[in-house]
């Protein structure tokens, strides 16, 4: 939260904590099919042990670096700006990339967090859909948030399964859906 924002969002449960980040990336291994692609955002204040836990079930093949248009906040005198954020890729079993092979930087501008506090681009989802994927594949976004995960999947004739919890969030992404004329 950035106390220079207009518009407040609801504090993300158990962000302070990362007790429940074992536990996840067990069940997320249990419920994935074999073959398949594991993306995870996170900050580099913890990327250390997100790779640590992730690596304990899956093989983590690289992090990818999303490069935003601007920067974030933070401490704006005694901080280096920060204009980006680390997603760890991972796969269970031997999936291969589909296409040519891109780079590990990606470049897409930030939305502006207007929908939820952690919101990200259709077109860079739409872009790590298509690289793990093939149309007609269930994707699983187990933090939908506003769901850009379900836009980029309508976009690209994938399936898509969502989980979130609050109620705010359910509403905005079902508006977002239904805007595309996609079901809920």
């Amino acid at each position: 939260q950035s106390n220079h924002r207009k518009e407040k969002h609801l504090k993300i449960e158990n962000d302070n904590t990362l007790e429940w980040l074992d536990d996840f990336v067990q069940q997320a291994y249990r419920v994935l099919k074999n073959n398949t692609h594991f993306y995870c955002f996170c900050s580099w204040h913890h990327i250390d042990t997100f790779k640590q836990s992730i690596q304990k079930y899956f093989e983590v093949k690289n992090i990818l670096v999303w490069v935003k248009n601007n920067t974030g906040m933070g401490d704006l005198y005694g901080d280096y700006a920060p204009k980006h954020e680390f997603i760890i890729y991972a796969r269970k079993g031997k999936r291969k990339l589909n296409g040519r092979r891109d780079s590990n930087i990606l470049e897409y501008k930030r939305t502006g967090n207007k929908l939820h506090p952690t919101e990200k681009p259709v077109d860079m989802f739409q872009f790590l859909i298509e690289k793990s994927s093939v149309e007609n594949d269930i994707v699983l976004d187990p933090f939908a948030g506003s769901g850009t995960t379900a836009i980029a999947c309508i976009n690209t004739n994938r399936n898509y399964i969502l989980i979130e919890k609050e109620p705010e969030y359910i509403e905005i992404i079902n508006k977002r859906i239904s805007d595309l004329g996609g079901d809920k």
